[in-house]
């Protein structure tokens, strides 16, 4: 039997999501509590692997299981296991033809930054920090440029992975809330560290160091040195995983 497990968690107290030999990690904590309920060893997979400090709001995976058990279970029965930090919202059996990362249609992240001259202390861990005006329109049409297919490899991380650096950015939206600048970011997948690579760049604009046009040099030249550097990770959550309806996930 497949189950497919909806959890969010605060980034800041993980090492990331994939487990690590010392323990930390997401996966770490989850995997035991599942193993204690299923009464037996638990592998999950997981629709992406967050990097430390990231949080989600809504991570999905799935895993394997012989044991019956009702889905409170896996809800009210995890989490009793669980520390503080991370929480199973949803679970749903599904079909075995289900798997968290290769049947996502989309990922969407969102990157909350504080704009202001004073830095955060309430949300340190959960925010990210710029002390100088940001102009968003000028941000907004920096942005346009990475929307469609293209090679991010100038916003990919030394340690990538990933088979190849096309990606589908569908949307980037920025909006002004106040203090908060939210910038959220939706592809078919993200390479590692790209999210923060964009939103570094982008502040670069806001604060005027460069032209909105910069962003098409940057994306044209392919090359990591042409981008801004890496912003912080406290600002960064997994918002959201699209998936087929066929798959009866919540929306």
């Amino acid at each position: 039997m497949r189950i497919a497990l909806g959890l969010e968690y605060d980034g800041s107290r993980f090492l990331g999501w994939q487990t690590q030999p010392g323990g930390g990690a997401v996966q770490d904590v989850l995997e035991p509590a599942l193993a204690a309920i299923a009464g037996a060893a638990v592998g999950v997979t997981a629709a992406g692997r967050t990097d430390r400090g990231v949080h989600a709001r809504l991570q999905v995976v799935h895993f394997d299981t012989d044991a019956e058990r009702p889905a409170g279970a896996w809800i009210r029965g995890v989490n009793a296991l669980l520390p503080d930090s991370v929480a199973v919202l949803w679970s749903r059996v599904v079909d075995s033809g289900f798997h968290a990362r290769y049947s996502a249609l989309s990922r969407t992240y969102r990157y909350e930054l504080l704009n202001r001259g004073v830095r955060p202390a309430l949300f340190a861990a959960h925010a990210g920090w710029f002390h100088l005006p940001l102009d968003v329109a000028t941000m907004q049409e920096a942005a346009a440029y990475l929307v469609g297919e293209h090679d991010f490899s100038a916003f990919r991380s030394s340690e990538c992975q990933a088979k190849t650096p096309i990606r589908t950015l569908h949307a980037l939206d920025i909006v002004a809330l106040g203090e908060r600048i939210e910038f959220v970011l939706r592809a078919n997948a993200f390479l590692h560290h790209m999210v923060r690579n964009i939103v570094g760049t982008l502040v670069y604009i806001g604060k005027g160091k460069h032209p909105p046009s910069w962003m098409k040099h940057v994306l044209d030249s392919r090359s990591r040195s042409e981008a801004a550097p890496t912003f912080g990770p406290q600002g960064l959550y997994l918002e959201k995983i699209q998936y087929d309806a066929r798959w009866g996930l919540p929306s």
